[in-house]
């Protein structure tokens, strides 16, 4: 099947082509180095852009310009209504932008067009939307308390919610323009100044968006974005003492580097870590059903999807007819650019990431695993690993134990329920799990047994900004989403009068 290409549109190729600052203040700036570092196109690896590079210096800078437009109540001083309206402004321009922004990740991320615009332009401006009525419902309660002295005296008591100053949020690279909405938007409906520190690998669309954020009425210094290193700008924004809050989302690894950074100040901390989630497909369950649930929970956006579904568990008696489907439909994926509407499978994001995935199904080979189709680098150019489906997975092979963050899913059978639920808990992670059914009372049964901050049934991926999303074990600490994603970025002040 031939490529069929969406065309670049001028107003993408015009922001390509500026020589991006850090956001700073309301406006861009270079870095205080001159520093400047190439943004790369994963499916040619091509440079299509620069942005600056910034450092621990520039961290500072724009911590101190988010304090000063949190002290001087430009933001935070704004009636909740007021707010509201900028945010559900917001919404509107991202929508009135969405096929550039939509274009600018698929070129900087790999992701294909479909995706983009559907997920993480769609997504973003639902979830801003939702976040934005939230800024006018932010309460706290009253309260009969019991304080014996002095005799005789009365006291009024209650609590009120105030925001948290500076927020922080460190965004990954799978989802460069949504994960960013996900920290921006809560923390600035709270009335909290941001500091974002996107993935060096994509950074183009969180500039975009702060540009756009100042566009609809958001005041300058309100929202910052500091391009560059996680070694130095992300742990120079986790460390700062002015910083009220970090939220991080990324791999278990670097988040435990960040929430030690951020402990020395006793700064509050999100983290929305790594996955190693399971895929449970019992005796009755229906095979196609789970076989096209199996396809898009292990390869949308090529595997990198925290939630991704990256172990199957299926019962015996299903475990060749479902297997067998799968190896075909994957092995009939086409693979190419992200603007190539035909395509099924894109690139990774970087060189680094397709090197370590490839590693990793070598170890998982060299470990027994055996691929029933893919499991290598693709003859292309960009950075594209083949969809992977690995069978003779043993509890100890690579494939079963650690985050892949690719297109890669292993097969294991199993004979009991038991067995299912204690080689899905078997891991150090727990963020999302599938169950996949036709009996009700099986499903009520089991999801209470299995260790995961989300359980889907006959279902895999799909998420809702009110669904509280996180994970237990190595996970994650705390919930993004709904209610408690904006008081996330708020104190508790306890109010005590005495009459």
């Amino acid at each position: 099947m031939d490529q069929q290409l969406v065309p670049v549109l001028a107003a993408v190729q015009d922001f390509l082509q500026r020589e991006h600052g850090l956001w700073i203040d309301g406006g861009s700036r270079p870095a205080l180095s001159g520093r400047r570092s190439e943004v790369r196109n994963p499916a040619s690896g091509a440079v299509i852009a620069s942005v600056a590079a910034g450092d621990a210096a520039d961290a500072d800078a724009a911590v101190q310009s988010a304090q000063r437009a949190f002290a001087s109540g430009a933001w935070s001083g704004l009636r909740p209504a007021e707010r509201e309206r900028i945010l559900l402004r917001l919404a509107d321009l991202l929508e009135a932008h969405a096929e550039e922004l939509a274009q600018l990740e698929t070129l900087n991320q790999g992701k294909s067009i479909q995706l983009a615009r559907a997920i993480e332009v769609g997504g973003s401006i639902e979830f801003v939307r939702y976040m934005a009525g939230w800024a006018t419902k932010i309460t706290g309660e009253t309260m009969e308390v019991s304080i014996p002295a002095p005799p005789g005296a009365r006291f009024t008591a209650y609590t009120r919610r105030e925001p948290i100053g500076v927020a922080v949020g460190i965004v990954p690279w799978n989802f460069p323009l949504m994960i960013a909405v996900w920290k921006l938007v809560p923390a600035l409906a709270a009335g909290c100044s941001v500091v974002l520190k996107p993935a060096s690998e994509t950074p183009l669309t969180a500039l975009r968006l702060a540009e756009l954020a100042q566009q609809a009425g958001v005041p300058p210094g309100v929202v910052n974005v500091v391009t560059g290193p996680g070694a130095s700008v992300g742990q120079a924004l986790a460390g700062h003492p002015l910083v009220g809050k970090v939220s991080f989302t990324g791999s278990t690894e670097v988040g435990k580097t960040v929430g030690h950074a951020a402990l020395d100040n006793m700064t509050r901390l999100g983290l929305e870590l790594g996955g190693k989630n399971p895929m449970l497909v019992l005796a009755d369950a229906d095979i196609e059903r789970a076989a096209e649930g199996a396809l898009l929970g292990a390869f949308l956006n090529q595997g990198q999807v925290c939630a991704a579904a990256s172990r199957l568990y299926v019962h015996r008696s299903k475990f060749q007819a479902l297997t067998e489907a799968l190896a075909e439909a994957i092995a009939g994926m086409r693979l190419g650019p992200g603007l190539d509407l035909n395509a099924r499978v894109n690139p990774l994001v970087s060189q680094r990431q397709q090197q370590a995935v490839c590693r990793l199904l070598e170890r998982s080979r060299a470990q027994g695993a055996r691929a029933l189709t893919g499991g290598g680098a693709a003859a292309l150019p960009g950075y594209f690993v083949q969809p992977t489906l690995l069978v003779d997975v043993a509890p100890d092979n690579v494939a079963a134990r650690e985050e892949i963050f690719g297109p890669v899913l292993a097969a294991v059978p199993f004979d009991s329920v038991d067995e299912a639920v204690a080689l899905a808990n078997d891991t150090r992670y727990g963020l999302t799990a599938s169950l996949w059914t036709q009996d009700l009372s099986a499903a009520l049964n089991i999801v209470p047994r299995i260790q995961a901050g989300t359980v889907w049934v006959n279902s895999h991926i799909p998420l809702d900004p009110g669904l509280p999303f996180g994970g237990y074990k190595e996970s994650g600490i705390g919930r993004e989403f709904g209610k408690g994603a904006v008081e996330s970025f708020t104190e508790i002040k306890s109010v005590c009068i005495a009459h």
